[in-house]
């Protein structure tokens, strides 16, 4: 049966829980600039020139994401590391969107970082 004290013992621990959370929002808030209004997003990439028009999308996602005014990043894992070889990137033609020389350098001309 509950009773009274262990309601209120548990309420406190919850009070304490909301007021520990609000303050690491508080934190997370204060590292974020004041004027940024834009959401931030992670981009993987997975595929590489073995299916070009994946290997295409996290370039021009990106693109479209930090003209949109929000903080972007692109992670290149597995076979989509092969893309950042010149070479490869210039030979790379994906179906209904811009070559990926053309989208990397759009990228790059943003100064969204790329990680591999």
């Amino acid at each position: 049966m509950t009773t009274r004290r262990s309601v209120l013992q548990k309420a406190g621990h919850m009070c304490a829980a909301v007021i520990a959370s609000a303050s690491a929002a508080s934190a997370l808030a204060a590292e974020q600039p004041e004027n940024s209004t834009g959401q931030r997003f992670l981009l993987v990439g997975l595929c590489g020139s073995e299916n070009p028009t994946r290997a295409n999308f996290p370039f021009v996602w990106a693109a479209a994401l930090k003209d949109a005014g929000n903080e972007v990043r692109i992670e290149l894992a597995g076979d989509a590391t092969v893309l950042m070889r010149t070479p490869v990137s210039d030979s790379v033609t994906p179906a209904g969107s811009p070559p990926s020389k053309e989208a990397l350098a759009k990228v790059i001309e943003l100064k969204i970082p790329i990680f591999v």
